[in-house]
């Protein structure tokens, strides 16, 4: 189901993105002349307002539709509790940082050497 109301919408983006790039430019807002282009005349102007309202509102819907379906398919709880709830196995061992060696490690009870990195 999510994969046809995607088709759909991708469908509704590619033929909102042509029918707004058919519409003639009433402001010049690039520097562009408004002259007679394809698409000229009061009512072919109306019916391109008319179906860029019509995709837009379906692309609206498809968008609300998608977002729904993510949701329901979503799992219940966040990725925190899911990485909470998950204790680590026994033979795992902490990462060594690189260069660290035991150099990082306290002194044993014998060992007075002072707590210095080496520099390697």
């Amino acid at each position: 189901m999510e994969n046809v109301v995607l088709i759909i919408h991708l469908l509704l983006a590619l033929a909102l993105i042509g029918v707004v790039l058919m519409q003639r430019s009433e402001g010049g807002g690039l520097g562009m002349g408004g002259g007679g282009g394809a698409v000229s005349g009061r009512a072919a102007a109306t019916a391109l307002t008319r179906v860029t309202w019509i995709l837009a509102g379906a692309f609206i819907c498809t968008s609300i539709a998608l977002t729904v379906i993510a949701a329901n398919n979503s799992a219940s709880s966040s990725v925190f509790d899911r990485l909470g709830t998950q204790a680590p196995a026994a033979e795992e061992t902490a990462p060594v940082l690189p260069g660290a060696g035991d150099s990082l490690l306290p002194p044993s009870e014998g060992d007075n050497a002072p707590l210095v990195p080496r520099a390697d």
